[in-house]
């Protein structure tokens, strides 16, 4: 009876101390353009957690690549407007990577909301994730 109950409790105790594994995935998406002349500074902003991530001597390290699709409001596609790969090395775990967006167009485009979609991809894991934003083009 002891060595059942032991065993129920080593169990127990074994299973409290596995991480939770956290899926792989884009959040707290953030996008706006500013009129600058004859030109549009568009900039966006979204967070991703669940990447792998590497350990050696101290050092934690991930790597993310990601692109950037702008859809119009006509719904046409111009593909990778914003190309990034983010290599994070840090002296303690990295809980989640902010992966930035900056790019100009220019005053041809129309009026109207428009939509940024990431591709994002961990180079470690090979996972990847897609998220879409939308900003407006504004007088």
């Amino acid at each position: 009876m002891k060595q059942l109950l032991a065993l129920i409790f080593f169990a127990f105790l074994l299973n409290g101390c596995n991480k939770e594994e956290v899926k792989f995935e884009a959040f707290s998406p953030e996008s706006f353009a500013f009129d600058i002349g004859e030109m549009w500074e568009v900039n966006a902003l979204v967070n991703v957690k669940g990447f792998v991530q590497k350990e050696a001597g101290g050092t934690y390290s991930a790597s993310i690549q990601y692109t950037v699709n702008m859809i119009t409001p006509e719904g046409k596609t111009i593909t990778n407007v914003f190309e990034d790969t983010k290599v994070v090395n840090e002296k303690e775990e990295i809980t989640d990577i902010p992966l930035e967006v900056q790019f100009e167009i220019d005053s041809t485009f129309t009026l109207g909301k428009y939509k940024l979609h990431f591709t994002i991809q961990d180079n470690f894991s090979e996972k990847s994730t897609e998220t879409t934003i939308e900003f407006d083009l504004t007088e």
